[in-house]
């Protein structure tokens, strides 16, 4: 590849620098341009300032330009939309990245798990808490979680926290329990648990609301609005959890995400990366609904923010999660009939902040796993819109993972959008088919949403799973998981051009965002990556699923290259 640059620069004012820059010219062409939208594949994209002006053939795209100031020869390679990550936590992916790795492919049983984080706190200062991220404790030659005797083998004398890969809660030594005074006779917080041994004792397990614990007196809390994983650092590590995240983002060809759980720890960090020139990615933010109250009484209605960063809506919870057997099942587990999971809120307490969210004109985003629970979002936004109709608001369902086929066809009447990850099924789909039994093949049914013409997203989660899209698109290709199981049915299965779609236009759309991203069509900003290799070429998902991006370019500037 060569990029030809032509352009000629003169001192000027911050004005004038800034008029020249919208007006700066860049050819891309030699090589086949996906655009995803009416125009398909084409020759050469046309671009000015940070938008697309024209996608056809070479010449077309030199006339409309009149000059080209720089020029990018794909040399054969081609060029797809930014992808969209509509469903991710990168602040708090970031921050996990600077954890001990503790995922099953590299911890298989607590001596490991033990060993490993020695190893990672002799770089730590001495008076650093311990962190972990990523074990599955299914996935654990024990087979079970750790207990806090387990990490006081790491440390006695400091914090140690080790974050289940769901993100929804961990296990602390016995120095954090007394640090924060966590006892026997501590009730469970309000929208968590406390784990404990049969005599009451803490065991070290703390979920969801139960982490508010510890967060301190002026942390972030949550309580029954979902998992607090909002674990301050001071300012300049946040940054740089912040940087480390969007690196693995742009590295993955990620241009635009929803951060699907913002406290004011995210905002706070994103607002200083913005401030600061820092933040490369578009972003979508979705407040926790623990602060809808107060979105309300500052007037927030509808999105606020530019294209760099917006406020987007509010994130609600209606169950737990498939990988943590905490989604909500009345009729109990096909494990364990007496093991329900959980709800965060009753339906009618649920129905409510759906409906002052809907009323002021905010999409909300609720986390839903089981049938239940996607029944009781369609219950809400269906009385929503009933007690004051909106023009597509546009809600929508996260995870999505068990629809019935009547509650697909209700999200399709209700213009309800589904955010799934397929990348949980190929990690924890043999987990679920043990805790539920033949429901659990119907995990991410993507293929049967676009079947029903249900509109959908593909997203990563991450630090769930990474930020890579092409893998997510061939697990839903293929529904087949990491030992091999195979899920389903083939009408489940989702093409692999479909999946493309799904997650770039699919996740722009789910973020209110097609009238910008997504497709490369004239007036929409000039994001997109170059690959090595033409996708629509390759054939064998597994294959697809390893492919790659070489550039990653956000509004027609060079964000990221191998």
């Amino acid at each position: 590849m060569s990029t030809r640059t032509t352009r000629t620069t003169t001192v000027g004012t911050a004005d004038s620098a800034s008029a020249a820059e919208s007006d700066r010219t860049l050819l891309v062409a030699g090589g086949p341009v996906y655009t995803q939208g009416p125009a398909g594949c084409v020759e050469a994209l046309a671009v000015r300032g940070e938008r697309v002006v024209h996608a056809g053939s070479v010449a077309e795209a030199r006339a409309v330009l009149g000059r080209v100031d720089d020029e990018v020869d794909l040399a054969g390679r081609t060029v797809l939309p930014g992808f969209t990550d509509a469903h991710c936590h990168p602040v708090m992916y970031g921050q996990n990245l600077a954890w001990a790795d503790l995922r099953p492919e590299v911890v298989g049983d607590l001596d490991a798990m033990v060993a490993t984080l020695v190893g990672f706190a002799a770089g730590l200062r001495a008076d650093t808490p311990i962190r972990g991220f990523g074990y599955e404790h299914r996935r654990l030659a024990e087979g079970r979680h750790p207990y806090a005797r387990d990490l006081d083998r790491v440390a006695t004398d400091r914090e140690v926290y080790v974050m289940n890969a769901s993100g929804h809660g961990g296990v602390v030594n016995t120095h954090t329990l007394r640090k924060y005074g966590i006892t026997a006779g501590t009730p469970d917080p309000i929208g968590g648990r406390i784990g404990r041994f049969a005599d009451g004792t803490p065991n070290g397990e703390l979920w969801d609301g139960a982490c508010d614990l510890l967060t301190g007196p002026d942390g972030v809390k949550i309580a029954n609005h979902g998992p607090n994983f909002h674990l301050d650092d001071p300012e300049d590590e946040m940054r740089g959890h912040l940087l480390r995240a969007q690196e693995t983002f742009l590295a993955a060809g990620v241009t635009t995400i929803g951060d699907a759980q913002v406290s004011r720890r995210e905002l706070e960090t994103y607002l200083r990366g913005r401030d600061a020139g820092d933040l490369k990615l578009r972003v979508s933010a979705y407040l926790t609904s623990a602060l809808l109250d107060t979105a309300l009484d500052l007037g927030l209605s509808r999105s606020l923010g530019d294209d760099r960063f917006r406020i987007q809506g509010v994130k609600l919870y209606a169950d737990g999660t498939l990988g943590g057997w905490t989604a909500y099942f009345p009729e109990g587990y096909a494990v364990d009939c007496c093991h329900h999971g959980q709800l965060y809120h009753d339906p009618a307490e649920y129905a409510d902040l759906v409906l002052r969210a809907h009323r002021a004109g905010l999409q909300t985003a609720t986390h839903a796993q089981s049938p239940y629970a996607i029944g009781m979002v369609l219950d809400a936004v269906e009385k929503a819109q009933a007690d004051t109709p909106r023009a597509d608001p546009r809600h929508r369902i996260e995870h999505c993972g068990l629809p019935t086929d009547d509650e697909i066809a209700r999200m399709r009447d209700l213009g309800v959008h589904a955010c799934l990850q397929p990348q949980h099924h190929l990690r924890t789909g043999d987990g679920t088919l043990t805790a539920l039994g033949d429901l659990g093949h119907r995990y991410n049914p993507t293929g049967l949403l676009k079947a029903a013409g249900t509109a959908f997203a593909l997203s990563s989660d991450a630090p769930v799973a990474p930020p890579a899209p092409f893998e997510a698109v061939a697990a839903a290709a293929t529904r087949r998981t990491v030992l091999g199981t195979l899920l389903g049915t083939p009408e489940m299965r989702l093409p692999l051009a479909d999946g493309l779609l799904a997650h770039g236009v699919g996740g722009a759309r789910a973020l209110h965002r097609e009238h910008a991203v997504g497709t490369l069509r004239p007036g929409l900003l000039a994001d997109f990556v170059v690959l090595a290799t033409d996708p629509y070429t390759v054939r064998d998902p597994a294959a697809f699923a390893r492919l790659g991006v070489e550039e990653t370019w956000i509004g027609g500037t060079r964000a990221w290259r191998a």
